[in-house]
């Protein structure tokens, strides 16, 4: 079950990735019926578009389509953590930084031996 959820999850994935793709690859597939029935600049000849004009409308009414779906969000009613925006500096973060900000505390210590240990070997019976 887990795995079939997996799949589907995966495939769902695939469709919401190829979906910007599709009128491309129509235009791809029917490039012979768009040129002949639903070209714009049909009476154009000159131009030689082949129905790209068509591909062009496509992928605008995409594009308008996703900028419809977006939702609208103003930072300031979502504040992230410690973040200030720009416009908002107040006269609590202009404060004076400190000129020494941390203090160097050395607590290694070493000990020099000159006797060369070796811990003992395997026998092997």
């Amino acid at each position: 079950m887990k795995r079939f959820a997996a799949y589907s999850f995966v495939l769902l994935y695939l469709i919401a990735m190829a979906r910007p793709v599709l009128p491309l690859a129509e235009y791809i597939i029917y490039e012979d019926y768009i040129a002949e029935f639903l070209c714009i600049n049909k009476d154009k000849v000159e131009i030689q578009c082949n129905g790209k004009c068509y591909l062009m409308q496509r992928l605008s009414e995409q594009n308008e389509e996703k900028k419809q779906n977006l939702p609208k969000i103003a930072m300031e009613e979502y504040p992230i953590g410690f973040v200030e925006l720009q416009g908002q500096i107040t006269s609590s973060s202009l404060h004076a930084v400190p000129e020494h900000q941390f203090e160097y505390v050395n607590t290694y210590t070493f000990l020099y031996s000159t006797s060369n240990f070796h811990p003992p070997g395997f026998i092997v019976a």
